[in-house]
């Protein structure tokens, strides 16, 4: 069986995509991942086949508009329709042209979830099955707020519900004007929001984050499945410096702090920041990239800055990691067993840093908006001196890492596609 995978965004979106692929590989499936051109390499150092889409996200995201997008326009999901619009005008046609040419001779497609209603129209028109993945929920539930949603504490069932329901109108409408125009040149019929949230809850997805995290709410169907986090088990040929070793070597644990491609229009003033927080709370630190020409003999000697490491391997040599909030970046840090403190930008970021609130993992998200060198130093305190807290972080790692997150994906695949049938792994062509 031959299946093409959709993802686009950041690396958070593509790497959960890339471990699914893998396993799928070695369950038997011919697989290829339909990703930005921009990934090829990383997809394809993982042994898995690449079609390479039209459309730098990443870029888009770093443009002037996306940088002001991710300090401001992501806080308002209305505010959010006509600047994500704009954003994605220029690729997101032909990467969908480019996804329908991916599926031409595959027997199935798993697409990312927030792609659902482009997955939707290339399986509705090549007559293919359709799973749907997603790093981050997206069916409205009872249980907790959407993420995204202005208010992320819980103020009961219905306004979870309603929360839910309403920012996947907000999805949906980010993209009617270029799926409609899709559809068209499919000749498919026309298309709603109404019938875009019924596909969603009726299509099969894989939820690819751990139980432990989000437990399966009640009022979500049987055909979704919480699977646990599809981690990339290997780094590849990467290997520490010896700066880096004798940094890690020379005193006690550090904090880790990134806010990779996070860092808005002025990461010079947000470096200033960090490195004051530090020195507040005595802490040594490791600097991830993203720093805006931050360099190694302008910070003292207690931080080290990185410009790359897996996350796999760094975060559980560190004492904290404080990041925005990224599903990808929120996983590992939590399967490390690490405290953690969130400092969220915009989109889903907030409901993971209160998701590592309510299960007592680490201290208040702080917003950018809100973000001071005292409120970083107090929350590094609160992450690094509360013994319960740690205790409390060492054991959801613990679980975490119990989960066979890509394993049970498998199963949900296998389940819905059917067994594979003999023959190579992967799809070259």
């Amino acid at each position: 069986m031959k299946i093409t995978v959709f993802a686009a965004g950041s690396r958070g979106d593509i790497q959960p995509c890339v471990a699914l692929c893998r396993g799928l590989q070695q369950a038997g499936y011919r697989v290829r991942l339909a990703a930005p051109a921009d990934f090829a390499g990383f997809v394809q150092e993982h042994g898995v086949a690449c079609f390479p889409l039209r459309g730098d996200v990443q870029q888009i995201m770093a443009s002037d508009t996306g940088r002001r997008f991710m300090e401001t326009g992501g806080a308002n999901p209305i505010q959010s329709i006509l600047t994500v619009r704009k954003l994605i005008a220029p690729v997101v046609q032909q990467m969908a042209e480019d996804v329908y040419a991916a599926c031409r001779g595959a027997d199935a497609l798993i697409c990312l979830g927030v792609f659902a209603a482009f997955g939707h129209a290339i399986a509705a028109a090549l007559r293919i099955p359709l799973i749907n993945f997603e790093p981050t929920p997206l069916l409205p539930t009872r249980a907790f707020p959407a993420p995204s949603w202005l208010i992320q504490r819980s103020l009961g069932g219905w306004h979870n519900y309603l929360a839910g329901v309403l920012m996947l109108q907000v999805v949906w409408l980010w993209y009617r004007p270029f799926v409609l125009s899709f559809r068209r040149r499919l000749g498919l019929p026309s298309y709603s929001g109404g019938q875009f949230r019924h596909d969603l809850a009726t299509t099969p997805l894989i939820g690819a984050y751990s139980p432990t995290v989000i437990p399966h709410p009640d009022d979500w169907p049987a055909t979704a499945h919480v699977t646990g986090y599809c981690f990339l088990e290997s780094v590849g040929d990467w290997q520490p410096s010896p700066a880096l070793m004798a940094f890690l070597d020379a005193g006690d644990p550090p904090v880790y702090i990134g806010f990779g491609s996070m860092a808005g229009r002025d990461p010079e003033r947000l470096a200033r920041l960090v490195l004051d927080a530090l020195a507040q709370c005595g802490q040594r630190g490791i600097l991830l990239t993203g720093w805006g020409g931050l360099r190694a003999e302008t910070v003292p000697a207690n931080v080290f800055v990185l410009a790359a490491a897996p996350h796999r391997w760094l975060f559980p040599r560190m004492a904290a990691v404080v990041h925005h909030g990224g599903a990808g970046t929120t996983a590992e840090g939590l399967r490390a067993g690490a405290p953690t403190v969130i400092t969220p930008f915009v989109l889903d970021q907030p409901f993971w840093g209160e998701r590592v609130r309510a299960l007592g993992v680490g201290p208040a998200p702080i917003p950018q908006k809100q973000l001071t060198a005292e409120r970083l130093a107090d929350a590094i305190r609160a992450a690094v001196g509360d013994p319960a807290l740690r205790q409390r972080a060492a054991a959801c790692g613990a679980a975490i890492r119990a989960e066979d997150g890509v394993g049970s994906a498998v199963k949900v695949v296998a389940r819905y596609f059917g067994a594979p049938k003999p023959g190579t792994g992967d799809w070259q062509s």
